[in-house]
């Protein structure tokens, strides 16, 4: 698979890249792009890039200029689109996934927050059906 050199990409700070690329591709079916060092891996699905980056210098996870070092977590999180949100984290159940919400009955469809390794949100997320 070759590297797009234009687009759009998201960064998530990792503590392990190898664990989150086994974590990606085992739980949401991520495929590597690329692997060309222990800190840093691009890996996707469908039109989405994931940048794993492990915090530290040498690169997107270096310190600040003002000593501040990135760490994974929070509340940002990709979102993606799943047809049938109950299956799906039946399947994650199973594999021993950690979620961080209970499954959310929205307005526009239905949702929740799974966790990687680092503790970086994924949302799954199921929109209503049309009745």
């Amino acid at each position: 698979m070759s590297v797009p050199t234009a687009g759009g990409a998201v960064r998530y700070i990792v503590n392990d890249v190898a664990a989150a690329i086994s974590f990606y591709a085992e739980f949401l079916q991520f495929q590597t792009v690329m692997h060309p060092s222990p800190g840093f891996a691009i890996i996707s699905r469908d039109n989405l890039r994931l940048l794993l980056t492990k915090a530290g210098p040498g690169g997107g996870g270096q310190p600040m200029p003002d000593g501040a070092t990135q760490a994974p977590g929070g509340w940002n999180r990709i979102h993606l689109v799943v047809d049938d949100l109950e299956k799906t984290v039946a399947e994650l159940n199973h594999k021993k996934a950690k979620f961080r919400s209970e499954l959310v009955h929205g307005v526009g469809g239905n949702q929740i927050l799974l966790e990687d390794p680092s503790g970086n949100l994924i949302e799954l997320f199921e929109y209503k059906q049309s009745t």
